[in-house]
């Protein structure tokens, strides 16, 4: 069992965070095993703890992280505030998590994330994140109904930030780290959409135009990269 995500990178947030976990087995969980832990999770999100819902995480048998599978399979996952599900994830999310568990993993109980996890190449990054940019993200330019939430809108931004990083480095950086890069490198006109973000204010939240212009010119960037790689 690892912890993943912002935990892991040092971005962790306590009044924003989630707490984003791994668990490798060692096969693929018979019908009975899955209905117990549903039955767990579901009593640990009634427990007492603040965090009771703030999980978000994945059950992974140890053949399908070990590397990438073109066609990878549907897991055990369960999304902050939900339940246990099958769920098959959008191209690319594990190419960056297993990337993520393998520099920055971790370990709660098991190897250390590197002996179960092959080496993920910068070119594997940049592609998983144009898989993601085309499956998740480019759909909002026509359905915007996700970033009427102010919160999801800084999300959105701070992702988009980490993503152009991806592209433009070929590894996966901390919000704030890729936040900071972005400002200095990108065009002036996304700095205080950028800043806004990071200020994470319900009071000022960033302009629902301005975010959907952002997600735009992320994902023709990564049209442009695709381009020139074919």
């Amino acid at each position: 069992m690892y912890l993943d995500g912002s935990l892991a990178i040092g971005d962790f947030e306590p009044d924003r965070s989630d707490i984003d976990f791994v668990a490798v087995t060692e096969g693929e969980l018979p019908d009975e095993l899955f209905v117990a832990l549903t039955e767990m999770h579901g009593r640990i999100a009634n427990g007492g703890s603040r965090w009771a819902k703030e999980l978000e995480g994945s059950y992974i048998p140890r053949h399908a992280l070990r590397r990438h599978d073109p066609r990878p399979a549907a897991h055990p996952y369960i999304d902050r505030g939900g339940g246990l599900a099958i769920v098959h994830q959008e191209g690319g999310y594990w190419v960056i998590h297993r990337h993520m568990l393998r520099e920055h993993g971790v370990a709660l109980a098991g190897p250390a994330p590197r002996l179960l996890i092959d080496p993920v190449q910068p070119g594997e990054l940049r592609q998983a994140v144009l898989g993601v940019l085309h499956e998740w993200w480019r759909p909002m330019l026509v359905d915007s109904a996700k970033l009427q939430n102010t919160f999801y809108r800084c999300y959105a931004i701070l992702t988009m930030s980490r993503m152009l990083y991806t592209i433009h480095h070929g590894t996966v950086a901390a919000k704030r780290v890729a936040a900071g890069w972005a400002q200095e490198a990108l065009e002036r006109r996304w700095t205080p959409l950028i800043r806004d973000a990071r200020a994470w204010s319900r009071e000022a939240p960033p302009d629902l135009s301005e975010t959907l212009d952002f997600i735009r010119y992320t994902c023709e960037r990564g049209d442009r990269l695709q381009a020139n790689e074919t």
